[in-house]
């Protein structure tokens, strides 16, 4: 492994910025699965792959959301290209044999034992939440990551059957960068990390 240049560092990280308003561009679904391939490369626990994902690109199906946003967040989701729902599938343990198949017993750890499998879906999905943000600025779509919702009423609406709980939405597109908010503070390395 190499490290990755200033350009990548930018786009990723120090000139990538969180987005509210957004450029009347569409985005297409190859984008979409551009961006799922890169993604799908994460890490997880186990490969466990928890992470479902809605991609809400039609008014019709983003209509269906906005009774669930808080009203601050509802604007620029309706106006947002795309956005995506990020769940988690709290069966994800029945595809172990298939994603993690050199251990025949991965399964059986988590059959049965409901805080378990819940933890371990909620976590995986949002460390994949992450690598969903880096992969969509990576094939140079813009993100609005965000909570402010109702999830039993989205979980409702969308995954009715009870399997997959939400975990955040993601607004996704080409941001005005004319509207941005001034860069918020950071903590420093001293303030937050330890070396022990």
């Amino acid at each position: 492994m190499t490290a990755i240049d200033q350009n990548a560092i930018e786009t990723l990280f120090t000139g990538a910025r969180t987005h509210n308003v957004w450029q009347d561009k569409s985005v297409g679904e190859e984008k979409l699965r551009e961006l799922y391939e890169l993604m799908h490369f994460g890490p997880t626990s186990m490969n466990c792959q928890p992470l479902r994902v809605l991609f809400l690109k039609s008014q019709a199906a983003k209509e269906r959301l906005k009774p669930a946003l808080m009203p601050a967040n509802q604007e620029k989701t309706m106006k947002a290209p795309v956005v995506a729902v990020l769940g988690y599938d709290t069966e994800f343990y029945e595809h172990l044999p298939r994603m993690f198949s050199h251990n025949k017993d991965a399964k059986s750890l988590f059959e049965g034992k409901t805080d378990f499998i819940n933890s371990t879906a909620f976590r995986n999905s949002s460390i994949q939440g992450g690598y969903f943000i880096l992969a969509a600025r990576s094939v140079g779509l813009d993100s609005g990551p965000m909570s402010g919702f109702n999830n039993a009423a989205v979980d409702e609406e969308f995954w009715p059957d009870g399997k997959v709980k939400s975990n955040f939405l993601c607004n996704l597109g080409y941001g005005d960068t004319a509207s941005l908010f001034p860069r918020q503070d950071r903590f420093a390395f001293d303030e937050v990390c330890d070396v022990l």
